[in-house]
């Protein structure tokens, strides 16, 4: 099973678990002070998506793999889940939506969509693989040496979060690069799932953001009946980092409104 860390809640109530998937070349240790915030009235969890963090390295990394990968834990932890999916996350977490709807109450989808995109993010492998870790003892060098490839400092600190800078031998990716190039097609693309997911569900994006556009709303719509779109001003695909007591506030609203006649006889 992946790796799963439990940020548990002080004030329990009836609320389901909250599952929090991250994006490519992330990790649940990205999510940790959301996680804590969110954590106010029910459990929340963190995963490594599987080739992420701890998590076990596979040969593939397929968003059915992904799903199933959810689903797994999903069980585990006690389903129908609440569950919010960034980026590669989210795709993941909407493919186990239209597969095995029953498994999720409340779905939050951070800035992507169930289509293909064009763009390629293997730059950012050569990157961290060419970097030269000879020696590197501190975040803070791994840091000045990366930015002579990757100049976004935001970027390299979030890169740096899956360098473990105290592995036995010497400093390690814990990402695997060689499946996660090889299957990069998959990642950027989208496998056409069919089904619909009939439960509400937030596709939340970044205004500055242009990775949900409006020409997308249709086949949204279509796989999620019941979906809500909404913006974060002033931000960009890295919305729960660049605002994130906005981006908990609007998760907070959506996930504890009222349940509808539907949910109650679904869940």
């Amino acid at each position: 099973m992946l790796a799963l860390t439990k940020h548990p809640t002080t004030t329990k109530t009836d609320a389901p678990p909250l599952l929090i998937a991250h994006g490519l070349f992330g990790t649940g240790r990205n999510w940790g002070v959301i996680a804590r915030r969110l954590a106010n009235i029910r459990d929340v969890y963190t995963i490594d998506m599987r080739n992420h963090g701890d998590s076990p390295h596979t040969l593939t990394h397929s968003y059915p793999d992904l799903a199933a990968d959810l689903a797994e834990v999903a069980r585990h932890i006690g389903a129908p889940i609440d569950l919010l999916g960034h980026s590669m996350g989210g795709k993941a977490a909407i493919q186990l939506a239209l597969t095995e709807p029953t498994l999720i109450r409340r779905m939050i989808v951070a800035d992507i969509a169930p289509v293909a995109y064009a763009h390629d993010q293997t730059r950012h492998i050569d990157a961290m693989r060419t970097l030269d870790l000879t020696n590197v003892t501190t975040r803070s060098e791994a840091d000045r040496r990366l930015s002579a490839y990757t100049e976004d400092a935001g970027l390299r600190a979030f890169f740096l979060q899956s360098l473990d800078i105290k592995a036995e031998g010497g400093p390690r990716w814990k990402l695997n690069f060689d499946t996660l190039e090889a299957e990069m097609p998959k990642i950027v693309g989208w496998p056409g799932t069919k089904g619909q997911f009939d439960r509400p569900t937030l596709f939340l994006t970044g205004a500055e953001s242009h990775y949900v556009k409006a020409e997308y709303r249709d086949t949204i719509c279509a796989l999620f009946p019941r979906a809500r779109f909404a913006k974060l001003p002033n931000a960009g695909h890295w919305l729960h980092a660049e605002k994130p007591r906005e981006f908990e506030e609007t998760i907070h609203v959506f996930l504890t409104a009222p349940a509808t006649t539907q949910e109650e006889t679904t869940t």
